[in-house]
């Protein structure tokens, strides 16, 4: 049986990607990008709040501050490398 502390994490982490793709859109690849880089980026951030003791906005053992900044950063790089890139338009 998974532990609940493991499901509660990626619920959150859930709805930082699914949030994401609701506000910039795009199609079900990109949906399923932003969960998975999402979850990735809030393990990462896991990590690095256990490591450097972050002890700000904790729930229980989930260090939840430095694992949303850490999600949202990768997010944002993600949403970065995978736009399409706009055609400049000459106005003669």
């Amino acid at each position: 049986m998974p532990n609940p502390v493991i499901i509660f994490a990626f619920v959150i982490a859930s709805m930082y990607g699914l949030g994401f793709h609701v506000v910039l859109g795009g199609n079900a690849r990109r949906m399923v990008l932003f969960v998975v880089t999402s979850w990735v980026g809030f393990l990462l951030g896991q990590y690095i709040g256990g490591f450097l003791e972050i002890n700000l906005l904790r729930i229980g053992v989930i260090h939840l501050l430095p694992a949303s900044i850490a999600a949202v950063a990768l997010l944002i790089f993600a949403h970065i490398l995978t736009a399409e890139p706009t055609t400049p338009v000459s106005r003669r």
